[in-house]
């Protein structure tokens, strides 16, 4: 019998890739999972063995301060890609047609985000230039809630961009955001794993998926 769990952030990506791993699959006898999590959630599911596999989002602010937490759990991070983050917003949204957005551009509009463990550190928001400061913020938990408010409020939320295959994310548009600051999108899983065939296949199609909605 197939077992096999991937714990992650709020990424379609990850639904994306999970579903295509199980129905490539197939078979009449398996037992899957898949778990969004907060950041905290997600190395806790690894280091613990509930996920072998745990989808994350590193950016060049964050990434010494996760690899050290990586370290202190007994987790590695792999890198697949580097992505440039971009402004997700309503397709309706006034600044839609931007060639690009300063957060400065975004001050009057509500900045939608995942909400993390109470006193965790701004190294493990899910969003990239999370700590700057913001006069509308509404935090939330679940990823059709987050796209959902988006619409309804016209406000917007900072992400890799890729909004693939999931209903989700089909009223939201997404605008470059001006910032030198860069995504790297991976993976972490115990160090010194052997990896399952369907863990090497997950990551295998994370990486093909990643590599082909990526936006820059």
């Amino acid at each position: 019998m197939t077992q096999f769990a991937v714990s992650g952030q709020h990424y379609l990506f990850n639904v994306q890739t999970f579903a295509s791993i199980v129905l490539s699959n197939g078979g009449d006898d398996y037992q899957y999972a898949l778990r969004d999590r907060t950041t905290h959630g997600v190395i806790a599911d690894v280091a613990d063995g509930v996920s072998e596999l745990g989808v994350l989002v590193q950016t060049t602010q964050t990434a010494a301060d996760l690899d050290a937490a990586f370290a202190e759990c007994g987790v590695e991070f792999v890198e697949l890609i580097q992505s440039a983050p971009r402004v997700a917003l309503p397709a309706t949204h006034p600044l839609v047609n931007a060639a690009s957005l300063t957060l400065d551009q975004l001050d009057d509009y509500p900045y939608i985000y995942f909400e993390q463990e109470p006193e965790a550190p701004v190294f493990l928001a899910e969003e990239a230039l999370a700590g700057a400061p913001r006069r509308k913020a509404i935090a939330c938990t679940d990823r059709a809630s987050l796209s959902e408010l988006i619409v309804a409020l016209n406000g917007y939320t900072v992400t890799s961009g890729i909004l693939v295959g999931i209903s989700d994310g089909k009223g939201l548009a997404t605008v470059p955001l001006d910032t030198d600051v860069k995504l790297h999108l991976g993976y972490i899983a115990k160090k010194g794993a052997d990896l399952s065939e369907t863990a090497q296949k997950f990551i295998a199609k994370l990486e093909s998926n990643l590599k082909r909605y990526a936006r820059f």
